[in-house]
């Protein structure tokens, strides 16, 4: 895998007839991995090898996953760019690439817990979450085959009903999503940073994939997530979903979300929490 994306020809979003027809292939491309992964997963998962730390692993079905996007992508947008968790970057002419999560929740696969997805996102632009114009996406939960999609000023859809997000109320009662690194000092400070949120939120929600649970902030089943350390295949799907929702996407201090951090609410809760999140330093290691 490469390290970093160089960027992409810049470019102007597409239209709303392109829109329309990336967000139904990336519905189709998520749809066929999740297929896969259904069809050949073993009663023991292996795991293949780890990433970031001994407790981050990969799986066979993930670089399956991935690879086999890859191909439906080359057949079907060869001008197009591809950003794969597993196998990295590969530049495109059009302007347009292709962010992918072979398996997002891969622990959760490992260990036959029922929350993991195919997440595909099309971004206009440098495929870097700080830069890019998300323009399609498609999120699919591969065990129950739920399918989230949206595409720039289109909406955002859960097996094809519209969706929106909740109305914003106080963090006292706001149910919060997040998740955690794999590296134990960063994992030190998220401990302190949920131990000070805690008491001021309704209750949080660990569920092991961020893709699904932006779709859930998009759908109301969460009131918000935040999360130190996605990448931009964590991302790119989940936040289209959600900006199409009525949710707001962003970072701290008034920068973008990014792998810093990203605060995923309705726009007023949002504010309270990424105001929050700055104070207590959770976009920092120290």
């Amino acid at each position: 895998m490469t390290s970093a994306p160089d960027p992409s020809p810049t470019t102007d979003p597409p239209g709303a007839d392109e829109v329309r027809v990336l967000t139904d292939l990336a519905e189709r491309f998520a749809r066929s991995a999740g297929d896969l992964i259904r069809a050949n997963r073993p009663d023991r998962v292996q795991v293949a090898a780890t990433k970031s730390s001994e407790v981050d692993p990969v799986t066979a079905m993930d670089l399956a996953s991935e690879a086999h996007l890859r191909e439906l992508i080359a057949r079907h947008r060869p001008d197009d760019g591809v950003l794969g968790e597993e196998d990295g970057w590969q530049p495109g002419t059009s302007g347009l690439t292709w962010v992918l999560d072979p398996i997002d929740g891969t622990v959760n696969y490992l260990y036959g817990v029922p929350a993991y997805a195919v997440s595909v996102g099309v971004v206009a632009g440098e495929p870097d979450p700080e830069r890019w114009t998300v323009v399609a996406g498609c999120v699919h939960a591969v065990v129950d085959g739920t399918t989230y999609t949206a595409g720039r000023g289109l909406g955002a859809f859960r097996d094809g009903a519209p969706i929106a997000v909740n109305p914003a109320r106080p963090l006292a009662t706001s149910l919060v999503g997040t998740g955690f690194g794999y590296r134990e000092e960063r994992r030190r400070v998220q401990g302190r940073v949920l131990a000070a949120l805690l008491p001021q939120v309704r209750d949080i929600r660990r569920i092991g994939s961020a893709a699904l649970d932006l779709c859930r902030v998009a759908e109301g089943t969460l009131d918000a997530h935040y999360e130190r350390g996605l990448n931009p295949w964590d991302l790119a799907a989940g936040e289209i979903i959600a900006r199409e929702a009525g949710a707001q996407v962003t970072g701290l201090r008034g920068r973008a979300a990014s792998t810093d951090m990203s605060v995923v609410a309705p726009p007023e809760t949002a504010a309270v929490l990424a105001a929050l999140l700055a104070d207590l330093g959770a976009d920092t290691d120290d």
